[in-house]
């Protein structure tokens, strides 16, 4: 990890939340060399870039957050709202790569 970092370590693994498997996400991982993740709302791009280095041992170019409402949802009379999330697409440096299939062995 950087020095000029102070995350920690514990803090670093709560940030991101699962990685996004989509149309979407697989069309942005093969044009741009990108990987889209949920992470938690409070979450900052430092942190993420922190958290996918330690993670994965990539090394992080650049990162991008999306804040995405939650659609309205009804059930007979009652209106509901399903939760709101943040996606974090990050840019890896030219060379790498993250296999998610490798990760769960």
């Amino acid at each position: 990890m950087n020095a000029n970092v102070k995350h920690s370590e514990e803090r670093l693994m709560k940030v991101l939340l699962a990685p996004v498997i989509s149309e979407k996400a697989t069309f942005v991982a093969e044009k741009n060399e990108q990987v889209v993740f949920r992470v938690t709302p409070d979450a900052t791009k430092p942190e993420i870039k922190a958290a996918v280095e330690l993670l994965f041992k990539v090394q992080v170019e650049s990162v991008q957050v999306v804040n995405r409402q939650g659609k309205q949802k009804r059930a007979g009379r009652f209106i509901g709202r399903r939760n709101h999330t943040r996606q974090a697409y990050v840019c890896l440096k030219p060379g790498q790569e993250i296999n998610f299939t490798e990760e769960a062995k």
